[in-house]
């Protein structure tokens, strides 16, 4: 069987329902699957972003998460700032995203990050040299709780704006000015389609990127700055991160998502009437795992079509449904022939069998077996060893870890 075989085999989903036939059935506890190898890189670091860049200008692919930078090909850890664990819940630490962007313009990477108890957007700036720090975090904005954010190119500019998940508000910040200040322009959407999960996608195929929530989507103007609000849906509690993508190949784009607090992991498939109307339906990817966060896609097999990669989060709250399960890291592909989606396991880990069963009592690095990876609020996609594939970086409460793609 050759790789890009291996990576078909799976879970076949048969009538939207996955049936769990293939590699999640197989494996170990703390195993990677067919194609991957799983490397630590700090199994007691607690936070649960992360973000990959040259931070030292070695050429290499480094990782930030936290409070630290891990330099390659090594990983060694470079403690650069403070992160502390959050006051009103000392199961969460004040880092919930990670996003590497030179802010400043000096040409190296800083980190553009939020937080949920603080509610606070801010930058971390690299000061370069050797990049050991201390690092110096300025403030962007207070504008409320936010379980993490991305960046994307929401104005077509060619530069990336930061996209906050603010449970009240929607809310994005644009890069203005980098030097010889930096400044930033909040836009704000407003409260209508706030929720927990944000995302974006190209709703309605103009060729401007729209802002998907929880119960609807922000149509990116033609003009102006007013941001037409569509409550065309509620997804309940999303995942943070909301793809819009064109699934089926019909030429309209769907949404995907995931239940951040429940098992299940959905598409919303798009459909238009004759007088050009909007329709969607709701369908099942996958219900076996719970507490998904982080949804994203990337070509993992290097066949031209993403998968869509995500998983449980560790922990997401300590007592919830499907919170002592075994961690997983998922890819699934649907094909579009036979309109089913296919699920690769490419890691899974083992349950906390003995957790203690109040919440106030748990915690990840204690109640998972060390080494159990799993994801948290972000997956990096990059190809950290340069082989020309992608590799997946994933933190989380359990630790920090790197799954390697052996596809080359």
């Amino acid at each position: 069987m050759g790789s890009s075989e291996i990576r078909r085999v799976g879970a076949w989903i048969a009538g939207g329902v996955v049936c769990l036939v293939g590699t999640a059935a197989t494996l170990r506890a703390d195993d990677a699957g067919p194609g991957w190898k799983k490397h630590t890189l700090n199994d007691q670091s607690p936070y649960e972003a992360c973000g990959v860049a040259d931070f030292n200008g070695d050429g290499k692919l480094d990782v930030f998460c936290g409070d630290s930078w891990y330099e390659a090909p090594g990983w060694t850890r470079h403690r650069v700032r403070s992160v502390p664990a959050a006051e009103q819940n000392p199961h969460y630490h004040e880092d919930f995203c990670d996003a590497p962007l030179d802010v400043n313009g000096d040409g190296r990477p800083d980190i553009v990050t939020c937080n949920y108890f603080g509610k606070r957007v801010g930058w971390v700036e690299n000061p370069g040299g050797t990049a050991t720090g201390p690092w110096t975090e300025h403030e962007i904005d207070l504008p409320g709780s936010m379980e993490t954010g991305e960046l994307l190119d929401l104005t077509g500019d060619g530069q990336p704006e930061f996209l906050p998940n603010v449970g009240g508000r929607v809310v994005f910040y644009e890069l203005q000015k980098k030097q010889p200040q930096v400044i930033w322009k909040k836009h704000d959407l407003g409260a209508e389609g706030a929720g927990h999960g944000v995302g974006s996608g190209d709703i309605n195929r103009d060729g401007r990127i729209d802002v998907i929530t929880p119960k609807g989507w922000y149509e990116h103007p033609a003009e102006g700055n007013t941001w037409k609000f569509h409550p065309e849906f509620d997804l309940g509690t999303a995942s943070v991160l909301i793809p819009g993508r064109d699934v089926d190949g019909d030429g309209l784009t769907d949404v995907v998502w995931g239940m951040g607090h429940a098992f299940g992991l959905h598409w919303l498939r798009q459909s238009r009437g004759a007088d050009g109307s909007r329709s969607w339906k709701k369908e099942l990817i996958d219900d076996t795992f719970s507490q998904v966060h982080t949804v994203v896609f990337a070509d993992l097999d290097g066949e031209g079509e993403p998968e869509l990669i995500t998983g449980k989060r560790v922990y997401a709250h300590e007592v919830e449904p499907g919170d002592v399960a075994a961690p997983e890291v998922l890819a699934f592909r649907y094909d579009r022939g036979a309109g089913k989606w296919t699920r690769q396991t490419i890691y899974r880990g083992s349950p906390a069998e003995n957790a203690p069963p109040q919440a106030k009592d748990r915690w990840a690095l204690k109640d998972f077996a060390r080494g159990t990876a799993g994801t948290g609020l972000q997956i990096a996609l990059r190809d950290i060893d340069g082989d020309g594939d992608i590799d997946l970086v994933c933190p989380g409460k359990s630790g920090l870890y790197l799954l390697e793609n052996l596809r080359h």
